[in-house]
């Protein structure tokens, strides 16, 4: 079966010792991956087991894991398999490509269609989604894991 449990210490130990299995999917908008799992936890794995790192393209969450390509896809830390291909949906283009186009087709509309102005000014979730605007970084993760300034804007510093 499939268990999915909170990020704790007490369970990542007890889970990783009997896992076959760990996809790690950590995901804070704008910023690195933190590193969750760490060498010794990956040391009580089972010889075989797999880990497939979806944060890689964040930097990754486990302290072992390297990011790897398509052509060379995994290697192998204390006899644990890690899978870190950056860019996995480059594994399968045209299903990505759709799946990206249905979930932003109605925001780009939203913009052609009003200007971004008003689109901001109606829409919040596209005001948080501007990362730069002017040549400046406009949202505090991405300013964090640059190590650069950024400004807040609202709806009214958008044309």
């Amino acid at each position: 079966g499939v268990e999915t449990l909170y990020a704790a210490p007490y369970n990542i130990e007890r889970c990783l010792k009997k896992a076959d299995l760990l996809i790690a999917a950590v995901l804070v908008p704008g910023r690195s991956a933190p590193k969750l799992i760490k060498e010794e936890h990956v040391s009580l794995m089972k010889k075989g087991a797999v880990i497939v790192d979806v944060a890689i393209d964040q930097g990754g969450c486990l302290e072992t894991s390297r990011p790897t390509y398509h052509d060379n896809p995994v290697f192998i830390f204390n006899g644990v398999v890690h899978y870190c291909v950056t860019n996995m949906p480059g594994a399968v283009p045209l299903t990505s490509t759709v799946a990206l186009a249905e979930a932003t087709l109605p925001y780009a509309l939203k913009i052609a269609n009003e200007g971004l102005g008003a689109a901001v000014a109606e829409d919040r979730a596209l005001l948080r989604g501007i990362n730069t605007y002017r040549g400046e970084i406009t949202h505090p993760g991405v300013a964090q894991s640059l190590g650069l300034p950024f400004r807040t804007i609202s709806p009214g510093d958008i044309d």
